[in-house]
């Protein structure tokens, strides 16, 4: 700007004058600030190689040593990078996942305004394209770079995929090292008995118990093979490319809750800003306030007997807030006005305590629950917990996601591990159970649209459409390999979004041109149980809870 308020103070023309201004502002991404956000205007920077190539897809972190809110830019294709603005203070300043980079931490970075970070200059680890499998490069991976690297067959990797895909991420697993025995027991426990000791104690079954004891000896023995006793870390080939294009425009903040081993499940937002989650292994519900980055949990009164833990989480128009207790089998009502709880008993017929109930509702616009569950798509009185309408289903036993549409005409879910959608019109009492054509497509979590079609997350990596019209399902595969969803949240413009569990990516998805933009994250991972949509802002913003215990806000410059 200075260079032209120059051009301007000579006798170069008006036009001149204005067609540089122009180029200035439009050659410069990030150069006008979305309606509504404050998206631009923070501290700016170059990242360059040690051989001088600039450098696109960095991820450029800021870390607050005040409040240890972590926000990352992501640098274009000129190597530049902008954050939005910023609380004036001191930061650490970072590459997040620098992988074939090696690492970058400049320490006690001082904040103040649009300030011009001096050049981050980073050094590549191999000449060749091929890296070495040290901790440090290892402890980047996603879930779906292991599996792309890992020596086997597609049948075995994907068998693995569909069957281990959502407590953890599969660094978990793949960082560890046992025989054949030691593996089996391991896999034994995770699919047919309880599965984690953290979540819950009774003997049951796990639901992919399905998979048959052929697929369950395929996974030990792959796993005994790749990760036995005398297994060894080959150099590393298949590392995804970094983002390009319009994956590079986006804002990542997260806010880390207060405690760990939370296993926060899910996050809805109110009319006052403030974020809502639910911790599966705690006793409480929590409230984020973005603008500050303070947390706020309140405890939910104890069921004698029963082990804590709230899993599904909503917020009406009320600003009440509504959770479930999967293990206590209640719904709980929580007026943050009155900072008071109601639990509402459900009917679950003979299930034990410390059993879950299948925990994922959905409510409707006139205010009343949905569930499937036991073979039925039940509505429910939001004050009682009594059932006031039941549709027995016949392809499936119930629906691991909940949804109504917006004009409250139909309740449809995501079958997992079914493989289906079930859904009932609910002006007509017609039940639709429809079969997804992908085996292991595994719909689940997810919400209708604005036009009317409901969109699940696919444990098989695929988003599910159910078009209730037409009584219709159409499937788009993720474009990432090995990447598996859990749900999928819709906004105002119909797009579709969902968190990519082991990819270490959030989805977006336009369903009219069919394309997708996959936005890569700060961590290895993106365990997504539910997102939610903040529609209030232009462009959308879109939050989700990590399973890894904090808070996730994506804010997309276009």
């Amino acid at each position: 700007m200075n260079e032209i308020s120059r051009l301007l103070r000579k006798t170069i023309p008006l036009q001149l004058a204005l067609l540089v201004l122009l180029t200035s502002v439009f050659a410069t991404p990030f150069a006008v600030a979305q309606s509504g956000h404050k998206l631009l205007g923070g501290p700016q920077g170059l990242v360059i190689s040690a051989q001088g190539e600039l450098l696109e897809g960095i991820m450029v972190q800021l870390i607050s040593q005040r409040t240890g809110i972590r926000t990352t830019v992501y640098s274009n294709d000129r190597g530049r990078y902008e954050f939005p603005q910023l609380e004036t203070g001191a930061y650490t300043l970072r590459i997040a996942r620098p992988l074939e980079f090696r690492p970058y931490v400049r320490e006690a970075v001082q904040i103040n305004g649009p300030a011009q970070i001096a050049d981050i200059v980073l050094e590549r680890i191999s000449k060749t394209e091929f890296l070495p499998p040290t901790p440090e490069i290892l402890s980047q991976l996603s879930g779906a770079e292991w599996l792309m690297n890992l020596e086997g067959t597609a049948e075995e990797k994907r068998t693995f995929m569909v069957s281990c895909n959502w407590c953890h991420s599969y660094e978990q697993v793949f960082r560890t090292r046992y025989d054949e025995r030691s593996w089996g027991i391991i896999v034994d426990r995770m699919v047919r008995s309880a599965g984690s000791p953290l979540i819950n104690t009774n003997p049951r079954p796990r639901p992919f118990d399905y998979l048959g004891t052929d697929q369950v000896e395929r996974i030990v023995k792959w796993l005994a093979r790749v990760r036995g006793p005398e297994s060894k870390d080959d150099t590393l080939l298949t590392v995804f490319p970094r983002p390009r294009g319009a994956a590079t425009r986006v804002i990542v903040t997260e806010f880390e809750l207060p405690r760990t081993m939370l296993a926060t499940h899910d996050v809805a937002g109110d009319s006052r800003g403030y974020l809502w989650y639910s911790p599966h292994r705690s006793p409480y519900i929590g409230r984020l306030d973005p603008r500050t980055g303070k947390v706020k949990e309140f405890r939910i009164p104890d069921t004698p007997g029963a082990l804590p833990g709230t899993h599904w989480i909503w917020v009406d128009n009320q600003d009440i807030v509504w959770a479930s207790e999967n293990w206590t089998h209640h719904l709980v009502r929580f007026d943050p006005k009155t900072e008071q709880f109601k639990k509402i008993p459900l009917d679950v017929g003979d299930l034990p305590l410390n059993s879950p109930m299948g925990g994922n509702y959905a409510i409707a616009p006139d205010g009343f629950i949905w569930k499937a569950r036991a073979g039925k798509i039940t509505k429910i009185d939001p004050q009682t917990g009594a059932y006031v309408a039941q549709y027995p289903l016949k392809l499936v036993n119930g629906t691991y996601g909940s949804a109504v549409s917006d004009d409250g005409r139909y309740f449809a879910g995501g079958a997992w591990p079914a493989d289906a959608v079930a859904a009932v019109d609910i002006q007509t009492g017609e039940v639709i159970e429809i079969p997804t054509q992908l085996r292991n497509a595994g719909p689940a979590r997810g919400a209708f649209d604005r036009e009317g079609n409901a969109w699940f997350g696919g444990r098989g990596g695929v988003l599910v459409k159910f078009e209730p019209q037409a009584r219709r399902l159409r499937e788009y595969p993720v474009p990432t390999p090995y990447a598996s969803l859990y749900g999928a949240c819709t906004d105002k413009h119909n797009e579709v979004w969902s968190g990519e569990l082991h990819a270490g990516r959030f989805a977006r998805f336009n369903p009219k041109t069919e394309q997708w933009i996959e936005y890569v994250l700060p961590e290895h991972y993106g365990h997504d149980r539910k997102c939610w949509v903040d529609n209030s802002t232009d462009p959308v913003t879109v939050w989700y809870v990590d399973h890894n215990s904090f808070l996730v806000r994506l804010q997309p410059l276009e």
